[in-house]
């Protein structure tokens, strides 16, 4: 049975020691994402998470590490794993580090990663988003599933995407509406042309979250939305009614 579904943001310097002492533009958004795990740990001790890959849904592993982004911080997506499964060096993309970080953080025992490609179609993440209903609705037990993505890279004059376009910020505005008021229409309506234009990693997660949530009454709950770097950050919380 679904507990709650947990939308924070793929962001590296949301792990302090990626971030380092001085970067305290980073404290909001990562306060609010460790709550927001938190609450879903209260709540649920299993969770799927749910995030874009480049690598290929065949190449995930059970445990990985930030060394890429700077730092060696290890991550494993049980909490009685040791290493990951022997042998087992695939890693995680950014998106299932962050989640594994999560877990972590707010004392989860397991996350079961659902990777979806970057550039799956909105039709592959409904089909994708259809399962993993069926796979949460068959479990006894309360299932948490946190979904991890970023919006929009062009939302300040600095932003990674090559300064401020007006186009992202209307586009991230949508993307903020939605996520705060559990929409999963608009979510599955974002155009993956125009999202990939605008650099919205998020797109594939969000829109294999809207199917799953398709035909439930959800509630939002709009935590944080702002773009600290340039980059749409959001952290939402979609619970069951």
């Amino acid at each position: 049975m679904l507990a709650s579904v947990v939308f924070v943001p793929s962001a590296p310097l949301l792990v302090p020691a990626l971030a380092g002492p001085l970067a305290v533009d980073t404290d909001e958004v990562r306060a609010a994402t460790r709550a927001a795990g938190r609450d879903l740990a209260v709540t649920a001790s299993t969770w799927i998470a749910i995030g874009a890959t480049d690598t290929g849904v065949d190449q995930v592993g059970t445990a990985g590490t930030f060394l890429p982004y700077g730092v060696d911080v290890p991550v494993f997506l049980g909490a009685g794993d040791v290493g990951g499964r022997p042998g087992d060096t695939r890693g995680l993309p950014l998106s299932l580090l962050i989640a594994g970080w999560l877990r972590a953080e707010a004392g989860a025992e397991v996350v079961t990663p659902v990777p979806v490609a970057a550039g799956a179609t909105p039709e592959q993440c409904a089909q994708l988003g259809a399962e993993v209903a069926g796979r949460v609705d068959g479990q006894s037990e309360r299932i948490g599933v946190l979904v991890v993505g970023d919006g929009a890279i062009s939302l300040s004059p600095r932003a990674p995407g090559g300064g401020l376009r007006e186009s992202a910020v209307r586009l991230q505005q949508l993307i903020d509406d939605a996520l705060g008021s559990a929409d999963a229409a608009a979510l599955a309506g974002l155009d993956p042309e125009v999202c990939a234009a605008e650099g919205v990693g998020g797109r594939p997660a969000w829109q294999v979250a809207a199917a799953l949530c398709a035909g439930r009454t959800m509630r939002g709950e709009l935590r944080y939305a702002r773009a600290p770097f340039g980059v749409g950050y959001v952290v939402a919380v979609w619970t069951p009614q």
